[in-house]
């Protein structure tokens, strides 16, 4: 029996891998030899407050700083004085180019270089860097996606400069290249990014949560800022099988495999001993995000075998955006170094975890309007004026989830999280809010007895609002099946995808949050009688509990603290009226819904035409996505699959021939004819598969053929993976091409 071509090849990754040294990584060391420590190199590739402070005039840093830190527009005066400190900065380093860097609507970042060099007026070479190409670059937008705000003949685009986010350098092999945070608009000031909404995001959440804290008598706070800690979640595999395989590289996810004998049951990756070059890798990896200013925190093996994580602390949202993308850009380019590839799909394994990005949000205080200088709104104060605040905040929120689940839905849909979604510990595609025990049980309290006590500070004292700080210090329980919990200080947006930008869902986050907010903050004024606060302080605690009472009541659907994995729990989700939307066309269109669309223009997060453009984005990503995967699904099988079996099943007929012309049993006989009955439904479903596909494709509108997509491409899709996955079992080992689960996640 001779080894094929393709098994041969694997045959010889595995061996190769088995004889990998593990690649040496030595952190940075001063003059003396002495290793750094983190905080000597930290930040060293950005321009941070560090080196704005050391570089320019004390006038223009202060502007500078001021435009940083309350979101006011560059001052053009100071704009060449920036620039000039900036480049000074970049060239001492190394750096021959720049660009603007920007979030365009694909979910990954782009950037056009240019050269500081320029020819003076005499034709002789300069280095030059104006305030001008520090704050605006007008990059080709005709092939970034749009969603119909402008034709292909519309090429013009525009980069500006985001002075909120640390202008940086980003190394590579052979360049250094000065890198300016951007938002991207079009000619007509259409947002074709995806930062310039998250900006206007943040902008009206600090606005309506200042409001409401204004009628709550707190009149010093200048800006509320919503703050965002994003554990990611990623596998990694050895390279050598990653270029075995094709679905791999072209879909992210394996569209065939069988399952393994040992998984993830035993249970036994999830915080164990980091092996030793995922240990390299990781602090390779860390190295050059501390250089680039990016807190990571957390490293750990996650719950499936070679699947890990890495978390960072809390940033305010559009700093911690960006640096979530530079996470994933370094993983991908640190991981090569070590032979090995970063997965960052949702689902690249079938039968164990998928990868999420759990987005841990808060609102932050900036009592001076400088900084993270305030309180964390919440988490429980020490006073029950503050706890009554917090109560008031958590309840905002639950009415923005509570009013706007579906969108809250759309923006994380997509075709990989649908895989994810509802098993292995990810949320279902029910939007549901857990708030724990504790904060249940005085939500309650408040819904049943706040009216009971004329006098508000005995409801205060008999509500034991004031002991919140004291029992919430310990209230950590964590319900892993929730997609929007309360952690203690924090919501924790579980459901979001692995590979995705955290922009867009936090956008939407920020945006039903800040509709809640001026929700309960009209409710507050009218039971207060006031429309600009100055009331006594009972006259508000007595307001703000019958408030709170209200907006409970209206609320209490959305809190679920039990097992959202559950079938009683679907059930139970259809009785109280939320939407379970399973799949990504029908979550899609809650982007374009009447409600959606008539807040998200009313708070300014978006305009019509930029909804709209949103939703045909990513249904055409996702329609694209699929027809992908079938194509390359249908290649494997023809090319790959099909043939191993055919050179198995012919090496078994031969051997049963043999076999009775010799006169002897064959018991070989049973196999032949079980292979040769898949072979022939491998056929079949191939055949059924490539009709689903036309028929789909042949559909006239986007929103006809997602769906089509979703609802019988993909299940076609898999009938398909079944019969090859039962194909896999029967083929003897040495004639199967395809590097198989328990060689890609247990061999490193």
């Amino acid at each position: 029996m001779s080894i094929g071509t393709s098994a041969k090849a694997r045959f010889k990754i595995i061996q190769e891998i088995t004889q990998r040294t593990t690649r040496k990584f030595d952190p940075p060391r001063d003059e003396n030899g002495r290793k750094l420590k983190i905080s000597e190199f930290y930040g060293m590739n950005t321009f941070n407050l560090d080196r704005m402070r050391e570089k320019l005039p004390k006038d223009v840093f202060h502007k500078l700083q001021q435009t940083i830190e309350t979101g006011k527009k560059l001052d053009s005066e100071i704009a060449d004085s920036v620039a000039q400190a900036i480049k000074d900065w970049a060239q001492e380093r190394g750096v021959t180019h720049f660009c603007h860097w920007f979030q365009p609507q694909t979910g990954s970042t782009a950037e056009k270089h240019d050269a500081f060099l320029s020819l003076d007026k005499n034709k002789r070479p300069v280095e030059k860097f104006s305030g001008s190409q520090l704050i605006q670059s007008e990059p080709d937008a005709s092939s970034f996606p749009s969603g119909g705000m402008r034709t292909t003949f519309e090429a013009r685009g525009y980069t500006a400069w985001d002075p909120s986010s640390p202008v940086f350098i980003m190394d590579t092999v052979s360049s250094k290249t000065l890198c300016i945070p951007s938002v991207f608009i079009s000619y007509h000031g259409d947002a074709l990014d995806e930062k310039t909404a998250l900006i206007r995001s943040v902008e009206v959440l600090s606005q309506k949560a200042c409001e409401l804290l204004y009628v709550l008598g707190e009149k010093d706070v200048k800006r509320i800022v919503p703050t965002l800690g994003a554990e990611q979640e990623y596998f990694l595999i050895d390279r050598g099988f990653y270029n075995l395989r094709p679905d791999l590289i072209m879909t992210g996810r394996t569209l065939v495999g069988g399952q393994p004998p040992k998984g993830q049951q035993l249970e036994d990756h999830y915080f164990g001993s980091i092996a030793t070059r995922v240990q390299a890798f990781m602090s390779e990896m860390e190295y050059e995000l501390y250089k680039l200013g990016v807190p990571v925190k957390t490293r750990h093996n996650e719950v499936a075998p070679s699947q890990f994580e890495t978390a960072p602390i809390f940033e305010e949202v559009n700093l911690s955006t960006d640096h979530n993308q530079l996470t994933m850009e370094i993983l991908r380019k640190v991981a090569l170094r070590h032979h090995l590839m970063v997965l960052l799909h949702e689902k690249p394994f079938a039968g164990i975890n998928g990868s999420g990005k759990h987005n841990n949000w808060s609102l932050m205080v900036t009592a001076s309007g400088v900084g993270l200088d305030g309180d964390n709104l919440l988490e429980p104060g020490k006073t029950p004026h503050q706890n009554i605040r917090f109560l008031l905040i958590v309840v905002s929120v639950l009415k923005g989830v509570m009013q706007h689940a579906g969108l809250l839905r759309a923006g994380i849909a997509s075709a990989g999280n649908d895989h994810r979604l509802g098993a292995n510990e990810a949320p279902p595609a029910i939007i549901s809010a857990f708030l724990g025990d504790l904060l249940n049980s005085i939500l309650d309290n408040i819904e049943s007895g706040a009216d009971r006590d004329k006098n508000p500070e005995a409801a205060v004292i008999r509500l034991e609002v004031s002991k919140l700080p004291e029992v919430m210090r310990d209230n950590t329980d964590r319900n892993r099946t929730s997609p929007f919990a309360f952690t203690g200080n924090k919501f924790e947006f579980r459901a979001v995808g692995s590979s995705f930008s955290t922009a867009f869902p936090i956008t939407l986050l920020n945006a039903v949050v800040a509709d809640g907010l001026e929700y309960v903050t009209q409710l507050l004024k009218k039971k207060s009688g006031s429309s600009k606060g100055g009331k006594t302080p009972e006259i508000l605690e007595k307001a703000a509990l019958e408030t709170l009472k209200e907006v409970i009541r209206e609320t209490k659907a959305i809190r679920f603290e039990g097992n959202n994995y559950a079938e009683e729990w679907i059930r139970e989700a259809e009785k109280r009226g939320l939407p379970n939307l399973k799949k990504t066309p029908e979550a899609l269109a809650q982007l374009v819904s009447p409600v959606s669309k008539e807040m998200l223009i009313r708070l300014g997060v978006f305009s019509e035409a930029e909804i709209v453009s949103r939703f045909h984005v990513r249904i055409e990503r996702y329609i694209k996505n699929i027809m992908i995967e079938v194509d390359t699904l249908k290649s494997l099988v023809d090319t790959m699959i099909l043939p191993a079996c055919y050179a198995w099943h012919g090496f078994l007929a031969a051997t049963v021939g043999s076999a009775k012309q010799a006169g002897v049993s064959a018991p070989q006989a049973e196999v032949l004819t079980r292979l040769g009955n898949l072979i022939t439904s491998l056929h079949a479903k191939r055949v059924q598969l490539e009709v689903t596909d036309n028929k789909a494709e042949s559909l006239s509108t986007d929103e006809e053929k997602a769906r089509a997509f979703s609802k019988e491409v993909t299940v076609a899709m898999d009938d398909v993976r079944v019969v090859c996955d039962e194909l896999e079992a029967m083929v003897a080992d040495d004639y199967w091409p395809l590097p198989k689960y328990r060689e890609m996640l247990f061999i490193s």
